[in-house]
């Protein structure tokens, strides 16, 4: 995150914010932007597959 980001960022949390505040958006903000980066790359997990996988079963097609 730039200075500017970071600037603008702040602006946008009300007056009351605090620096948990503040390391949230953060946080969510650079998670955020590196599932895109991973997303645009053609780097990530289908996380759906992933989990239906775990709790299927194989069914026999003959039966």
């Amino acid at each position: 995150m730039k200075k500017e980001e970071a600037h603008k960022l702040i602006d946008l949390l009300p007056p009351k914010a605090t620096w948990d505040d503040l390391m949230h958006e953060i946080y969510v903000r650079e998670t955020i932007e590196r599932g895109l980066a991973d997303s645009n790359a053609g780097r990530y997990k289908n996380e759906w597959d992933s989990l239906m996988s775990k709790f299927s079963t194989k069914v026999d097609p003959s039966r």
